[in-house]
């Protein structure tokens, strides 16, 4: 059995009126039979057919909207006017209505038992198309892809077009595992929002991809080193600084990294870790990388020293001799009579 239900005319509902035979909006049609109801409109210029449907503007406008006819403040917040709404329907349900004679509050236990229970889960028609997330974070639309944030591969998605905008929504109760950025979130949620593309011209969000070697402004990231040895592992358990080594030593084209990184643990198991590893930080910031510069870095800062006068090694700082006296060589000066 289909429960009926009453509203205007608006072009979403009625997209024509034919003989004085409203023609229903075919999608709205699908929600109503998805609701298990079905809708009615009011009758045009008929305001008794229209009933509570447009009494709810005159009431708000009469008893609950700030007005040069009733006198009301302004309210604060949406709080207050929210608790405004709920002093006034208690008021009026509370008290005998001058048609039915029934107390409306009282009515409405007996019309509980015969209320519609909807669905559960809601219709998904205005939400869009379905899509399904690819391994590479992204869904297809209009032969273009568009990324997702990450945690959504595999999962059915909608998406539709806003403007000149594609919005992605998920469901976040369907998910298996609820990504990190979704924890305080519920239900359908929109994940995504890029402007629209043509083929061959894909809408990447690298702000969806944490872990990707570029930065969402494009530049490059530092590399995380991550141990794959033994050896790996315990020169980076040295600390921050041993980390910094590795990147810059590697950036700078170091020979035989492995050899000095098997050096610096040994020398951490003589002199102490924390010790190596403010050195090799030292090392790192001065691209100090070459055979004996680890020992001296240490033995530098054993005697007391700081890292204030710290010298770079670039093409300020050189210990190979100037060419200026080179300046003249083949040149003759020509004498003049």
């Amino acid at each position: 059995m289909t429960r009926p239900v009453l509203t205007d005319n608006p072009r979403t509902v009625s997209v024509d009126h034919v003989a004085g035979v409203p023609v229903r909006h075919p999608q709205i049609v699908q929600v109503a039979r998805h609701y298990g109801t079905q809708v009615h409109t009011c009758v045009p210029y008929d305001p008794e057919s229209k009933g509570g449907t447009e009494a709810t503007v005159k009431i708000a406008k009469a008893d609950l909207v700030p007005t040069e006819a009733n006198l009301r403040e302004a309210y604060a917040s949406f709080a207050e006017l929210e608790s405004a709404c709920e002093e006034f329907c208690a008021k009026v349900n509370s008290r005998k209505h001058r048609e039915s004679a029934r107390v409306p509050a009282e009515a409405l236990v007996e019309e509980r038992a015969r209320l519609h229970v909807l669905p559960a889960a809601p219709h998904t028609m205005a939400l869009g198309q379905t899509r399904s997330v690819n391994t590479d974070q992204t869904v297809r639309f209009g032969s273009v892809r568009y990324s997702t944030p990450p945690g959504l591969v595999g999962a059915e998605v909608w998406v539709r077009v806003a403007g000149t905008e594609l919005v992605i929504v998920a469901d976040l109760n369907a998910l298996p595992v609820v990504p990190d950025w979704a924890r305080e979130r519920r239900g359908l949620v929109e994940v995504a929002r890029h402007r629209l593309s043509t083929p061959g011209n894909p809408r990447i969000d690298l702000g969806h991809y944490p872990g990707h070697p570029q930065h969402p402004d494009g530049a490059p990231r530092t590399p995380r080193p991550r141990a794959r040895s033994a050896a790996e592992r315990d020169f980076l358990a040295l600390g921050d600084g041993a980390h910094s080594w590795l990147v810059e030593a590697s950036a700078a084209g170091t020979v035989r990294i492995r050899a000095k990184m098997a050096a610096a643990v040994e020398l951490a198991a003589l002199v102490g870790t924390e010790t190596v590893d403010a050195a090799l930080g030292v090392a790192a910031t001065a691209d100090r990388f070459g055979e004996g510069d680890l020992p001296a870095i240490v033995e530098h800062q054993a005697s007391g020293a700081t890292s204030a006068d710290l010298v770079i090694a670039d093409e300020t700082h050189s210990a190979q001799p100037g060419t200026a006296a080179w300046a003249n060589f083949g040149t003759s000066k020509e004498t003049t009579r």
